[in-house]
């Protein structure tokens, strides 16, 4: 395993455990931006992401409001590529494309800007559940005519992961770990990537 994968594995094992209802809930700052991260982890999982693109493949980096904009800021910075945020509030530019998302938590309108035909596309995520924003994110690139080169989440939980990958399989969709929750713990699966 390497440094940056053990870093990332030992940041989430140590995550706080919130209870809502029944049910257990890990927090972390890479999914929800409390308690305050880490740069070394946020480090680990750029170094991680960036060695498994091909980045002369990729001229856009999509990132998804909010936990999107700490992790593909750097990627871009550092690989010289633009990136744009799915955002959940409307703009009114010229080309905005609405999409409907639905997961198992909620329901809205998120907005794509300045995806351009064409553009092959590198779409980063901080967590994938049950695979509905994610789903509709897609169907919007690919209705914009944009190329999805690889789609890469940093934490897999749930089924919502394979069901992309059945869904479409002319796009690489992959994850760093996959976890679940166990009885009020963090329980480290594998690693995918």
């Amino acid at each position: 395993m390497s440094e940056s994968l053990h870093r990332l594995k030992e940041s989430l094992l140590a995550a706080p455990i919130i209870w809502k209802g029944e049910y257990p809930y890990f927090i972390h700052p890479l999914t929800d931006g409390v308690p305050r991260l880490n740069p070394s982890v946020l480090t680990a999982v750029v170094e991680i992401i960036e060695t498994s693109v091909e980045w002369q493949s990729i001229d856009l980096i999509v990132g998804i409001e909010a936990m999107g904009l700490p992790l593909t800021s750097p990627l871009s910075m550092r690989n010289n590529r633009p990136q744009v945020v799915v955002r959940k509030r409307s703009y009114g530019l010229e080309g905005e494309v609405a999409i409907d998302q639905s997961t198992g938590y909620s329901k809205g309108t998120m907005y794509l800007n300045d995806i351009k035909e064409n553009e092959r596309v590198l779409i980063v995520d901080d967590v994938l559940s049950t695979g509905g924003t994610l789903d509709a994110i897609i169907q919007g690139v690919e209705a914009i005519g944009a190329d999805i080169q690889s789609v890469i989440v940093v934490v897999e939980k749930g089924p919502g992961l394979q069901k992309l990958q059945k869904k479409y399989p002319h796009i690489k969709i992959s994850s760093i770990v996959r976890l679940e929750m166990d009885e009020g713990k963090v329980v480290l699966l594998d690693e995918v990537i």
